[in-house]
């Protein structure tokens, strides 16, 4: 039993599909479920052109239970949002999770948006980068999330000025601070496709959750249907090579987790959308 736990709608407008194409997409690479979490509409038309609106949150919502009604006992398809995180949005985002039964809550920061960087990015690539950290260990403080999705996402923002040893003692302090609260984090298989060609976090980052016992969720974060577990083969066994046995996911809110060499053996193979 393992669910595809990122995937998005055309509301985002930088996906392709319906949310009953990936479930297909599910049912063909074995999975039992699919949790659809697309961008959350956020306050004052921030990052507008890569997210919903807030005047079609209720669509997004009708449009996840009409692929969860038309795929049960197939698929279970079940509703989740990602909801970017920055000082201040918090009581936006407390009344946005609100206003409908959400199974998994992903919370991320998208350094990339222009907004975002309107705000945080001074031109020190290497103050953004601790910059990051420290709002993922506020998201996680926030009580607002169950994950903390692609978790090291900052270093594709001018991937040749990414040194891991050099940011380390930051991520180790905020590791530590995210840990304290029993959060999730996420590994992204979305990031094979980024700018530094490995999955969101690298190994250094993961042996560092690990060591925390931080649990983790896989994502493909699915933006059109054939990516939907894109990857997962080969995160399962990065897991098991950092010390992880289990995987997990959501489901009413609360952490699900299996084992990785069961998940390994019920998987199907994938193709993979240009």
């Amino acid at each position: 039993m393992f669910y595809e736990s990122h995937s998005h709608t055309p509301l985002c407008k930088h996906a392709v599909g319906l949310p009953g194409e990936y479930a297909a997409a599910a049912e063909n690479r074995g999975l039992s479920g699919l949790i659809v979490t697309c961008h959350c509409p956020l306050p004052d038309g921030f990052s507008a052109d890569v997210r919903m609106a807030p005047g079609e949150f209720d669509d997004y919502v009708a449009m996840v239970e009409h692929a969860r009604q038309k795929w049960a006992g197939r698929v279970d398809v079940r509703l989740g949002i990602e909801s970017d995180f920055y000082p201040g949005v918090e009581p936006w985002l407390e009344r946005l999770h609100a206003r409908a039964k959400f199974h998994h809550v992903l919370g991320s920061v998208h350094y990339q948006v222009k907004d975002y960087r309107k705000l945080y990015f001074t031109g020190d690539v290497f103050l953004y980068q601790q910059l990051y950290y420290e709002h993922l260990a506020q998201a996680a403080e926030s009580g607002l999330f169950d994950t903390l999705a692609h978790p090291d996402l900052i270093k594709n923002e001018f991937p040749a000025e990414w040194s891991f040893p050099r940011i380390k003692p930051f991520i180790e302090r905020a590791l530590d601070r995210i840990a304290a609260t029993g959060v999730a984090m996420e590994l992204n298989t979305s990031g094979l496709n980024k700018a530094l060609p490995e999955m969101n976090p690298g190994p250094g980052q993961l042996a560092l959750m690990r060591a925390r016992d931080i649990p983790v969720v896989l994502g493909a974060d699915a933006h059109c249907p054939a990516r939907v577990a894109d990857g997962f083969e080969d995160a399962l066994e990065l897991l098991l090579q950092i010390g992880y046995r289990e995987v997990s996911f959501f489901l009413d809110r609360k952490r699900q987790t299996v084992p990785i060499e069961e998940t390994l053996v019920s998987l199907r193979p994938a193709s993979v959308c240009s």
